[in-house]
């Protein structure tokens, strides 16, 4: 197993704030590299694991495996957290959203535009509908709201018309042919620009495929209602969909018994964007409950 750097590390743990003791919840354990950082803040802590994907769990049973007992990995959905909590009063949470770097580093999976692969995007492939199902069978009009909304892409409308006439010769199938089909859809002055031309559409589709935003409005309604007094919420967004969420959030959670602990959004260090360009988007925020619980 390959160890994955999690990103803003030492900023969780000091937004979150591990005690001795405590419980604490992964909301996206991924390869369980905060996992094994917030339990070795908490002596004697136990930590609740959740992932959409089985082999993430794969990696993070292996990794977290000389916590023991300390450790529960649970295949799920953030927004299956009332579920799994089953009346636990947590005193953190975690959510470190969006697609993983093991994820993207893995053709096959469908995530990435920088290698030819089946068009699938789903977090947990055993279930749901692939991003080659939603290009193949959506009208223009969704696939272009879609992409406008979930990836702001300002050639929406252009990009699904493209769409939509390649999959009148034949079905599109893999990454290429979306990527293809992109770069004959985007002008091109604008595909001379700054980052890749389907950066957005991949976005778009990923978000949509995996239900994300729904998710996290979901998670973070059920992590809030669960924490236990002076118990905090700690979310590491990666792009302004989902920053935006954590942000409206937890101001509205502001009123109602809880302090917002970051004005601002933590961004992570000169050093460590250098050392792992993926982290240059992350923002974090952070949330405490007060201590008379709501």
């Amino acid at each position: 197993m390959s160890v994955h750097v999690p990103v803003l590390g030492a900023e969780v743990l000091q937004w979150l704030q591990p005690r001795v003791g405590g419980l604490y919840v992964d909301a996206t354990v991924g390869y369980g590299g905060h996992a094994a950082s917030i339990l070795a803040a908490a002596p004697g802590g136990r930590l609740i694991g959740l992932d959409r994907d089985e082999h993430a769990l794969a990696g993070a049973r292996e990794r977290l495996a000389a916590f023991g007992e300390r450790v529960r990995l649970v295949h799920a959905d953030f927004a299956q957290m009332d579920t799994v909590l089953a009346g636990e009063r947590p005193d953190g949470f975690l959510f470190d959203v969006g697609v993983s770097s093991g994820q993207l580093d893995d053709p096959a999976r469908g995530f990435s535009y920088r290698a030819d692969a089946p068009l699938d995007k789903r977090m947990d492939p055993s279930r749901g509908r692939t991003a080659a199902d939603l290009v193949n069978e959506l009208p223009a009009g969704e696939l272009a709201d879609i992409l406008l909304r979930l990836g702001e892409e300002r050639w929406a409308a252009r990009i699904a018309d493209f769409i939509v006439q390649a999959r009148r010769r034949r079905p599109i199938a893999t990454t290429g042919d979306l990527v293809d089909i992109i770069r004959a859809a985007v002008p091109a002055g604008a595909r001379r620009g700054p980052g890749h031309p389907a950066r957005r559409t991949f976005q778009a589709l990923r978000i949509a495929v995996n239900g994300e935003l729904d998710a996290l409005q979901a998670g973070l309604a059920a992590a809030s209602a669960a924490l236990a007094p002076l118990g905090r919420i700690v979310v590491i967004a990666f792009h302004s969909l989902e920053d935006r969420i954590v942000k409206t959030t937890f101001r509205e959670l502001g009123q109602r018994g809880f302090a917002v602990l970051t004005k601002k959004p933590v961004r992570p260090s000169a050093v460590e964007t250098a050392a792992n360009p993926r982290a240059r988007s992350a923002r974090l925020r952070a949330l405490a409950r007060e201590a008379v619980a709501a």
